[in-house]
């Protein structure tokens, strides 16, 4: 029995499975659509679509560096249980090396990807049948460059951080440079590389709010306009120092900030050194986590 693409798609609404299980099944099946359902929830495809709607904001990041090449990503479990089994992180690693080798566009291409003759979607949907739990490739980056790399806790946090410098790819200093710049922004979370780096909107609103709390202090309200403007400017300097990694202070050396260690170790190295992104993701963060309110269900079941 013949199938059309709309066979493939109303297959998926049903199902809620990947559009290439969906085909397979239909082939399978000869077309046969309430045979293809059955199809996928024998092979177990169907039970993950229903339990993936469930919250995962678990999991691990894993990072991949090779050849002038990094990359990272952020894979989802339900429980930190799952997060922390050698299969789980094993597929975080792969998948790290995917993006990292074959350089996907977007999510979708990256599901699509192929590794030792299976697509990256086939990967979690094996490690799904067998330990039953939502997972999800969350996000991806990846730098070419001099790429140094930093995973803290066990894949809580990662990071990447990218340098432009005639410095050989394994050159010590470079990597010692890195690995503690990469700390830091694992350790403070800058939200910028530098002041270049901040939108001007944002400049714009952080103005907009602290005047207003200057006008809500009695002791700042009566204060002329340019007494309040130079206070302003001198809140926006502090700003940037926190929020910029170049004007952060250093975690090791807290009487400089990151740029001039920068600078003071390509002096020592004698070559030129600029940090020119970096990525920071942990795990997790922006997920709102489910809160089981047991009270609310036990009066629920009660009723």
């Amino acid at each position: 029995m013949a199938f059309t693409a709309k066979d493939v798609q109303a297959l998926r609404e049903k199902t809620g499975c990947g559009m290439m299980d969906c085909k397979k099944a239909l082939v399978e099946c000869d077309g046969n659509m309430e045979a293809a359902v059955d199809y996928l929830r024998e092979k177990g495809l169907a039970s993950q679509a229903k339990k993936a709607g469930r919250i995962a904001a678990e999991g691990t990041v894993a990072v991949y560096t090779a050849n002038g090449v990094g990359s990272i990503v952020e894979l989802n479990s339900e429980t930190d249980f799952v997060a922390n089994g050698d299969g789980f992180k094993a597929l975080a690693a792969e998948v790290a090396e995917v993006v990292a080798t074959q350089n996907p566009a977007d999510m979708d291409a990256l599901l699509a990807c192929e590794k030792d003759g299976m697509t990256v979607e086939a990967k979690v949907q094996e490690l799904f049948l067998a330990i039953r739990e939502n997972i999800k490739v969350r996000r991806f980056a990846r730098y070419e460059g001099k790429v140094i790399s930093y995973v803290h806790a066990g894949g809580k946090i990662g990071v990447l951080v990218n340098f432009d410098t005639d410095l050989a790819f394994d050159n010590e200093g470079l990597v010692t440079m890195g690995k503690n710049v990469a700390m830091q922004i694992a350790a403070m979370n800058p939200g910028y590389l530098d002041e270049a780096s901040v939108p001007a909107s944002v400049i714009e609103k952080e103005k907009e709010i602290l005047i207003a709390q200057m006008k809500e202090d009695p002791k700042m309200a009566n204060k002329p306009d340019a007494v309040l403007s130079k206070i302003v400017e001198g809140k926006i300097g502090k700003f940037y120092k926190e929020n910029c990694l170049v004007e952060q202070a250093f975690v090791m050396n807290g009487d400089i900030n990151v740029g001039k260690y920068i600078a003071d170790t390509a002096k020592e190295l004698g070559a030129d050194v600029k940090l020119t992104s970096f990525v920071r993701f942990e795990k997790g963060e922006g997920i709102e986590k489910r809160v089981d309110d047991f009270a609310a269900e036990v009066a629920a079941m009660a009723k």
